[in-house]
């Protein structure tokens, strides 16, 4: 007779790994690059850099709009496929922590993208939203000036430190499921681990 474990529980489907793993990989990206470019704008010593810089912002704010459209893909997914359970020996705290978290990251996914948008919208028609620097997107229909855009600016970029410090939280949890409970959680979301 073989004993089961919390290790033999479900796994996440191959869609929802292979997201999970796009997504952690992009928002990371975007917001390492979003701060580098703010960064970057105090240093503008050229019309050249300027240039630069402005097609930066774009392919800033194209990778914005796929997390997005990703975010909304796997909000969609995770409602329609059934998740694993949570493992046995989890305390209620830890329980509602997870569901917060889980909730909490589509609010940052959505609302992130969602917020710089509306942050580009802030300015004119001298800068438009392009997506692939390319293609010109309309703008939300919301004030135009500088109070607007440092608000809205200033929003955005205080969503990422707290996408961060959710980030933290969630791999923090993942490790301890890991190595202190040895639960399997980890596991359920490893692509290479069945």
């Amino acid at each position: 007779m073989t004993e089961t474990t919390d290790r033999d529980q479900g796994r996440y489907t191959g869609v929802a790994i292979a997201l999970h793993w796009i997504m952690a990989a992009l928002l990371i990206s975007v917001i390492f690059y979003g701060w580098w470019l703010t960064d970057q704008r105090d240093a503008i010593s050229s019309y050249e850099e300027f240039l630069e810089l402005k097609s930066g912002f774009n392919w800033h704010k194209t990778a914005g709009i796929l997390i997005l459209v990703l975010s909304l893909f796997r909000l969609f997914w995770r409602v329609t496929h059934k998740v694993p359970p949570l493992p046995e020996g989890m305390a209620d705290w830890e329980r509602i922590g997870a569901r917060f978290s889980h909730i909490a990251f589509y609010v940052f996914m959505i609302g992130l993208p969602i917020g710089g948008y509306m942050a580009a919208s802030a300015y004119g028609p001298e800068q438009p939203i392009l997506l692939f620097d390319a293609i010109e997107l309309p703008k939300f229909p919301v004030p135009q000036t500088p109070e607007f855009q440092a608000l809205t600016g200033s929003m955005h970029g205080s969503g990422s430190w707290g996408l961060i410090a959710l980030m933290a939280l969630h791999i923090a949890a993942a490790m301890k499921h890991e190595f202190v409970k040895n639960d399997g959680v980890l596991a359920r979301m490893i692509p290479i681990i069945r």
